[in-house]
């Protein structure tokens, strides 16, 4: 029965002035979709006591904070006195707006100091604003610590990147006999290792899940693939998703997107077509997955198939992510103009991650009007980024001319704006090492640039040779050549080689995208010393063994007669789909550059 009518039934047989008839219509109006009936039914109270403001508090809380906050104001000047359930709501909405100032000085005032409940809350709500020196203080003064007084600490420092902190704490709370854990703090500590991509401490809380034999439910099982594929460990993604009992669109799309990222692109697309066929329908999150496999592996036919069917098949409209994975998808095989048009025909503007994108691959492929005027649109839209004007002076620098990177460069220090450093982290026990391109604060630098020197000499012997193009200044070849050899990721293995002697996988994690010498320098060491090495870039991950790698070189080299033959298939097979309206207009878009373009095949 409908709010409406059970109030229409209350007026009419006279109940409609009985606190306690309201009181239950208010309970069952107290939700998003009723909260102006809630309000209505709350001003026919003669005299609302402390639970009717909390009813609407509550209710408030989620989605309109603001009227959460203002009830309780209102609460106080009317004399009601708040217990223990209204301070958790009230800083819930607090925590929302980010307002701080005076709460904590309020429970005090109130006695709710030593109250469990109240004391959990005021954890969560200093987690939510960043203070987590805060959230601490309250945890450690806490009188009566229960489960929820840890996992809100827990989730206070996973939520402010302390993942480290978040599992020393665990490791304290299994010192506490009484304090057993629940999957909610599993999920959370699962989520700080994948942030940290430690495969160790992920195997260690993988035993400790099933050695306390906790059920391998959905959610938890769907965090242990995210954390695995995370922590460069697919494989053991795969098994949490073959032992799985139960599953559903998330741990589908989970494992779908790890294995996009991991290069197994094919196995991908398999597993989306799998999903299918076992009745689940694909969201969005499965759509960027399963386009995200076809862009790393080249599979444009697949890709447009895909891409076309959410919305034929589906109904559902594309959204900005997936009209930025087929601009990537054709931007790495080299259909810059074809790109570039559909980034036009985008029914919505084109997101300044999107220009990017384009950007990216025009660089790459070294084509310099089409860079320049993908940078004026993304001067246009965010002018800000250090990335757009690095890429942009990697284009002029590609094609030597060095005036006009001068003058990108220079724009950059006038409008102050600074280059990000590129990093690269490797964990060795419980330390993590962390490399900076060129820089020499590490304890053993010296002694890892003397191994790493030797080490290039030795590489040469069998065959690699530094990627020199990339190093954009206008500088003698020695000194390009010593550019290189001092980039994060270089630095990270060779540290790595250093210190583990036995055979284990080398695992590095970088913030930037490794750059084509890198690349070809870790294949080379992978050959070399019979070792597997993964790296964990902004993009994807790239596993070294043998001399190859599983992103099998194709976005570093993706020849010209592939390039043709993905223009036939394009046409071929997208003749009625949105590929012809773009191809059509492409020539036009050339014409009216003043540019050539890349050679094609005739169709």
């Amino acid at each position: 029965m409908s709010t409406n009518s059970t109030l229409a039934r209350l007026i009419k047989t006279g109940h409609h002035n009985r606190t306690k008839s309201l009181r239950r219509l208010l309970l069952l109006a107290a939700e998003p979709k009723s909260s102006h009936h809630a309000l209505s039914l709350f001003q026919l109270m003669p005299y609302p006591r402390t639970f009717d403001w909390n009813i609407l508090i509550r209710a408030h809380a989620h989605f309109s904070p603001s009227t959460s906050i203002s009830l309780f104001s209102t609460m106080r000047l009317n004399g009601v006195i708040p217990d223990h359930f209204t301070l958790p709501f009230v800083l819930k909405a607090c925590a929302s707006l980010r307002i701080e100032k005076g709460l904590h000085s309020l429970v005090l005032k109130l006695g709710f100091c030593n109250d469990t409940f109240v004391q959990n809350a005021m954890i969560s709500f200093y987690g939510s604003c960043g203070s987590v020196d805060r959230a601490l203080k309250v945890f450690d003064e806490s009188p009566a610590k229960d489960l929820v007084s840890w996992s809100s600490m827990i989730a206070c420092y996973v939520n402010n990147a302390f993942e480290y902190e978040a599992l020393a704490l665990f490791q304290k709370m299994q010192l506490t006999d009484s304090i057993k854990p629940d999957e909610i703090m599993l999920i959370t500590l699962l989520s700080a290792i994948r942030s940290l991509g430690d495969l160790e401490l992920g195997k260690w809380v993988h035993k400790f899940i099933e050695r306390k034999a906790f059920e391998l439910s959905v959610r938890l099982g769907t965090a242990l693939i995210e954390m695995y594929s995370r922590c460069a460990s697919i494989d053991d993604s795969i098994k949490v998703f073959d032992e799985m009992p139960v599953r559903n669109i998330f741990t589908w799309s989970a494992l779908i997107n790890g294995l996009a990222v991991h290069g197994r692109t094919r196995k991908a697309v398999e597993l989306f077509y799998k999903m299918k066929e076992n009745g689940f329908q694909p969201d969005f999150v499965t759509f960027n997955g399963v386009l995200v496999a076809c862009s790393h592996g080249g599979l444009i036919e697949e890709g447009f198939r895909v891409f076309n069917s959410i919305k034929n098949e589906y109904n559902m409209e594309p959204k900005l992510e997936q009209y930025g994975c087929m601009v990537d998808l054709l931007g790495r095989a080299g259909l810059l103009y074809e790109a570039f048009e559909l980034v036009n025909r985008m029914p919505a503007d084109p997101s300044p991650i999107i220009w990017r994108t384009l950007l990216g691959a025009c660089v790459n492929h070294k084509n310099l009007l089409l860079a320049e005027k993908v940078g004026e649109k993304l001067q246009e839209v965010d002018p800000s980024h250090d990335g757009d004007y690095v890429l942009l002076s990697n284009v002029y620098g590609g094609k030597d001319k060095w005036v006009e990177k001068e003058r990108v460069l220079n724009l950059m220090g006038e409008n102050r704006i600074s280059k990000r450093p590129g990093y690269s982290l490797i964990t060795m026990g419980s330390v993590v090492e962390k490399f900076i391109a060129g820089d020499d604060s590490h304890p053993q630098s010296e002694e890892i640039k003397t191994f790493l020197a030797s080490l290039i000499e030795r590489l040469r012997v069998v065959g690699y040779s530094p990627v020199k193009s990339i190093v954009l200044f206008d500088v003698e070849e020695e000194e390009k050549e010593h550019n290189l050899m001092y980039h994060s990721e270089k630095m990270a293995v060779a540290f790595a080689l250093l210190k583990f002697k036995d055979n284990r996988t080398i695992r590095v994690m970088k913030n930037i995208r490794i750059c084509c010498d890198c690349h070809s320098f870790i294949k080379h060491v992978s050959n070399a010393f019979n070792r597997e090495i993964i790296i964990r870039d902004r993009n994807r991950f790239h596993h070294f063994s043998k001399g190859s790698c599983s992103c099998r070189d194709y976005w570093f080299a993706f020849s010209e007669e592939l390039q043709s033959h993905i223009c036939i298939v394009l046409l071929q097979f997208f003749y009625v789909s949105i590929c012809l309206p773009v191809l059509e207009y492409s020539s036009y878009l050339r014409r009216r550059l003043g540019c050539d373009g890349r050679k094609t095949s005739k169709s």
